[in-house]
């Protein structure tokens, strides 16, 4: 069944103002989660989570000056990076990132239309994107998309993203793909629901400790120090933590409460 998408009739009334004064207060506390952690806010990417939205809420979020844009499926990110085409010049620089589950029939087209993947969990799909990008700098049509490897931090069975116990079979893998690991730029983590955001600050911590060992080992590139952590509910806990790349949804279509 296809998701109901929102659409403008179920935003509040000036929904224009609205949307601004919902952004203005995420980038606000993501401003303030990092001064609280003695961080450079200018360190940490705000994705707005567009996955919820139809073309018009999108175009009124690209009118507010949103440029870094989510999506969790591919067919809808392909959809959203036509409209994304529509609305920019050649002065503008949009891009749609991908947060979702990747399947490996679908990362041929992913490589060519998002800006980042945050979905490398398993040794299969590095072989199949090293493919891809290999046939991508070959044709030298696109620029290929920074790569974040999806780590099952709370170990939920329902969750994505390599356990803990496969990591080093994956880094190894990744270690004989040229492509897959100059493309390389972090890890990406979602944590378990937690009545308390603050709960879930061990597992950013965990996530974190792993890229700082994979970096001095030398078993990831120096340019792979990024951390995907954080949604709507716990983003300022994960940038507490040193995310580099928070992904911000839900809360900005809501009113608060």
């Amino acid at each position: 069944m296809a998701r109901q998408l929102l659409t403008i009739a179920d935003l509040p009334d000036a929904p224009l103002a609205f949307l601004r004064e919902r952004l203005d207060e995420v980038w606000l506390q993501a401003t303030s989660a990092a001064k609280r952690a003695g961080r450079d806010p200018g360190e940490v990417d705000v994705l707005v989570v567009s996955k919820y939205v139809d073309s018009d809420v999108f175009g009124l979020l690209w009118e507010l000056g949103v440029r870094d844009f989510a999506e969790n499926r591919v067919q809808e990110g392909l959809r959203k990076r036509e409209l994304l085409d529509e609305l920019q010049n050649d002065n503008d620089d949009g891009r749609i990132h991908f947060i979702g589950h990747l399947q490996r029939n679908k990362a041929k087209s992913a490589v060519r239309a998002f800006a980042s993947i945050h979905s490398l969990d398993s040794v299969r799909l590095a072989r199949e994107l090293e493919t891809r990008l290999a046939a991508l700098a070959e044709s030298g049509d696109a620029t290929p998309p920074e790569l974040f490897v999806e780590v099952n931090a709370s170990g939920e069975e329902q969750k994505t993203g390599a356990r803990f116990e496969d990591i080093d079979e994956l880094l190894d893998e990744i270690a004989a793909l040229p492509h897959v690991r100059g493309a390389i730029r972090g890890w990406m983590a979602m944590a378990p629901y937690c009545a308390d955001p603050a709960d879930t600050r061990p597992d950013f911590a965990r996530v974190r400790e792993l890229r700082d060992a994979a970096l001095r080992d030398g078993r990831l590139p120096e340019g792979a120090s990024g951390l995907s952590l954080g949604m709507s509910r716990d983003f300022e806990v994960a940038i507490e933590e040193g995310a580099t790349v928070v992904r911000v949804g839900s809360t900005l279509y809501r009113p608060p409460s």
